[in-house]
């Protein structure tokens, strides 16, 4: 029933509803993802990935056993391989595209990505993806013949997605999980550009991007050894904002709500399934000037993030295979932590399977309270189809200048709620859908600046 009279008159019906018991705080099955990737099966990932010689995105596409096209067949065939154990759960297939005209693609290159696509059983096309990068790179960015491993730029976090995926498809999600291996990215994010607009054509509903590019070294350059954090990457504004959504945000906040910022912040909750592992967040797109393949997604509207290493190795990185006065550089397997990189594996499988378990995030989150007491936020309920696990919400608020939610009150299966006494210019406010089984979607910002997308 829908009420007709003015919010705060309506709500004394609400109470009846948000009275009811709150699912449990906690999803068991998460716990046994959290500790489920082998750091054995990575190891053997990126052995095989380093033994390809080069993947660099200009190197050979049809030699069988060395470059790019190698590697990118033995990826087809893995996820194959993983889909037969699930009894054909993976719909696998390349995405493909042209390039040439570019900067460090100058003649026509074919850009292929590998993915495989977890089909959701209730709301099969709300999606979230993880993804990790095929190509490397030696100090020459257009060297497309020397030896270039690659092992943990970006050997290891794509070994983190086969890993995932092998993982994941032993369970069913209400949502879908695509795992993709994507191309191109040193060449110029060629490979999430493509992906990116199949994603937009398709109309998917793209919750969630985890981008995992160097997810295997736990000792920085700096002379840290650290294999207990995690830094994961998020830009503040969605860049798709448009001139009268901007203004409207000069006046209600969100400058750090983005959904890719609650993304974040949801990936930081779910590090609690992860033994001994901690989420550092960094309010900005990736490394200082730097990118990765989560900004094509970005720049095409999803929200998405960068999960990476802590504490960078940089001889390691872009480097040609050498010793100079007794410093070793190249991106060789002795360099990574195998055990590390199964714990970042472990965060992005709890943070998909939390996802894709929850119903999807409220949309259309509204919020209203100036110059009043009291805070009332608003949101549409998905449709049942979309979300038959649904029992309700929670609202969420924080301090302005807390990094995380802090508060927050269970609701129950309503579309809007007032929290008394609580007043709208103190505070940022969200709003979460939670299944019967626990798990909850990422918090949810009112308005343009933190919508996740409608249904």
């Amino acid at each position: 029933m829908r009420c007709v009279l003015p919010v705060l008159a309506c709500l004394a019906t609400v109470p009846a509803f948000a009275q009811a018991l709150p699912p449990p705080a906690e999803t068991p099955i998460l716990h046994d993802i959290g500790t489920a990737p082998s750091a054995a099966r990575i190891e053997a990932d990126v052995r095989k990935l380093v033994s390809f010689g080069t993947r660099h995105t200009l190197s050979s596409q049809t030699d069988p056993k060395r470059g790019i096209g190698a590697a990118t067949r033995w990826i087809h065939d893995e996820f194959e391989r993983i889909s037969r154990t699930c009894g054909g759960c993976l719909e696998v297939r390349y995405v493909e595209g042209m390039v040439q005209g570019e900067p460090r693609i100058p003649g026509p290159v074919k850009i292929v990505n590998v993915i495989a696509i977890q089909r959701g059983t209730a709301d099969p096309n709300r999606y979230v993806l993880m993804s990790g990068d095929i190509d490397s790179r030696v100090s020459d960015v257009m060297d497309a013949t020397s030896d270039a491993p690659g092992a943990n730029d970006n050997a290891s976090g794509l070994a983190g997605t086969l890993e995932a995926a092998r993982v994941l498809s032993k369970y069913r999600f209400p949502g879908s999980i695509v795992y993709a291996a994507l191309a191109g990215e040193e060449q110029g994010l060629f490979g999430g550009k493509i992906l990116a607009a199949e994603a937009k054509n398709n109309r998917w509903r793209l919750e969630a991007v985890l981008n995992n590019d160097m997810i295997g070294n736990s000792a920085g350059l700096n002379g840290v050894v650290d294999n207990t954090t995690a830094r994961v990457f998020a830009d503040g504004i969605r860049p798709d904002e448009t001139a009268e959504e901007a203004r409207q945000r000069r006046f209600s906040g969100g400058e750090v709500d983005s959904p890719s910022r609650n993304l974040a912040r949801y990936i930081d909750r779910m590090a609690d399934y992860v033994p001994n592992l901690d989420v550092m967040m960094v309010y900005r797109l990736d490394r200082f000037g730097r990118g990765g393949h989560h900004r094509p997604f970005n720049e095409a509207g999803f929200p998405g993030v960068r999960v990476m290493e802590t504490n960078e190795h940089y001889d390691r990185q872009h480097q040609d295979l050498r010793t100079e006065n007794g410093r070793v550089f190249g991106d060789t397997i002795d360099g990574v932590d195998f055990a590390y990189a199964a714990k970042l594996t472990a965060l992005n499988a709890v943070s998909l399977a939390g996802m894709a378990l929850a119903p999807p995030p409220p949309a259309k989150v509204g919020i209203s309270g100036a110059v009043t007491a009291d805070t009332t936020l608003t949101w549409e309920r998905a449709p049942a189809a979309q979300a038959p696990n649904l029992a309700g919400y929670k609202v969420y608020w924080r301090l302005t200048t807390d990094p995380q939610w802090t508060r927050s009150r269970w609701v129950g299966d309503v579309a809007e709620f007032t929290l008394k006494n609580t007043v709208i210019d103190n505070y940022f406010f969200g709003v979460s859908a939670v299944a019967k089984d626990g798990s909850e979607s990422p918090v949810v910002f009112p308005g343009a600046t933190g919508s996740f997308g409608g249904y």
